[in-house]
């Protein structure tokens, strides 16, 4: 991707967008719950995933890409994801990278982001990286029960990227587990809203979308 000229486009916004981090343990509803603001504001909200700026591990075979530990915040091209929320505040539309979880690096080809009036961030260590937390007004942490986010997360990798039974458990207690109890879970005091019971939480991720909409109509957004 060039970093250089991806990021030039610039798109007719008359304010700064509102930047909105949602950030939680693995499988814990997060996605969820940002597909679901993001889908109750329409066009006005642009979706970004911290799963796309995992760096580039080309130089790397396919079993030590493997090896790597994928939640702690040093997996992470941080400097690339400011820099394109960065250019978000600013009205430009670019190039994301685009993750393959089964090959463990990033697909050759990106996506088109086009800035709203909302950014909306997902992923596990938006409150976690200082760098990252920066760049947010509204921080939103979802918060779910252990069990349930290692059974989700064990349905969603053997069924939907690939893994084997085996490896999934490995990576939990190897890397996954140690990380949400030394990065991810004391991010949540930075939140300014704790959604519990993940995407199920209706009641919750209603009054989200109904206090953005109000800030957003406010006269000073």
């Amino acid at each position: 991707m060039d970093k250089e000229g991806a990021w030039r486009y610039r798109a007719p916004v008359n304010t700064a967008p509102l930047v909105i981090g949602v950030a939680g343990g693995t499988a814990s509803g997060k996605t969820t719950v940002a597909r679901r603001i993001a889908e109750a504001l329409g066009e006005t909200c642009t979706l970004l995933d911290q799963d796309a700026y995992y760096r580039d591990l080309s130089d790397l075979s396919v079993e030590e890409r493997a090896e790597v530990n994928f939640d702690h915040p040093d997996a992470f091209d941080v400097p690339l994801l400011v820099e394109h929320l960065r250019a978000l505040k600013r009205g430009e539309a670019g190039e994301k990278p685009v993750y393959s979880f089964a090959a463990h690096n990033r697909e050759a080809r990106t996506e088109r982001v086009v800035p709203g009036r909302v950014v909306l961030l997902e992923g596990i260590l938006v409150l976690g990286i200082e760098a990252i937390r920066d760049q947010i007004d509204v921080k939103i942490y979802v918060d779910t029960e252990d069990d349930v986010r290692v059974l989700r997360r064990l349905t969603r990798d053997v069924k939907e990227r690939g893994r084997d039974f085996d490896g999934v458990v490995s990576q939990y207690l190897r890397t996954v587990r140690p990380m949400h109890y030394g990065f991810v879970e004391p991010s949540k005091r930075h939140a300014h809203i704790i959604i519990p019971h993940g995407g199920s939480n209706t009641i919750a991720v209603d009054m989200v979308v109904g206090a953005i909409r109000g800030r957003l109509a406010s006269p000073e957004q």
